[in-house]
């Protein structure tokens, strides 16, 4: 079992940064790639960015390119996950997700471990 906690979320204003971290606990076997979520009411869960196990490759949603970076530093179990820009639209609830494998993925259904998610809260 793999156990994620996540920090950072807040309340910051639009065109301003926020840095989110996610700690990972727990016994795994084998690579780990790392996701992260958000979800805002009456939506679905949508994808923002990934990182296979190395940090070698990423991927990130378009409404987000350019705007985040995702990181990880597994001397530390972390995955962290820049924010800039900040835009009213990227008020969600943010999640960190955890896939058995090396290779990142753009659905949340790939991913088998979650985080409880953190607030973020862009305002205008």
């Amino acid at each position: 079992q793999v156990q994620l906690v996540e920090s950072g979320g807040g309340l910051v204003q639009a065109g301003g940064s926020l840095r989110l971290s996610c700690t990972t606990s727990g016994r795994t076997f084998g690579p780990i790639a790392m996701g992260w979520f958000r979800q805002s009411p009456g939506k679905e869960r949508e994808f923002v960015a990934a990182s296979d196990w190395t940090g070698g490759s990423a991927d990130y949603a378009d409404s987000v390119k350019g705007r985040c970076t995702i990181s990880r530093d597994n001397a530390r179990n972390t995955v962290y996950l820049q924010m800039g820009s900040l835009k009213s639209e990227d008020t969600a609830v943010y999640y960190c997700a955890a896939r058995r494998g090396p290779y990142h993925k753009r659905s949340p259904l790939d991913y088998d471990f979650w985080g409880q998610g953190t607030q973020v809260t862009v305002s205008t």
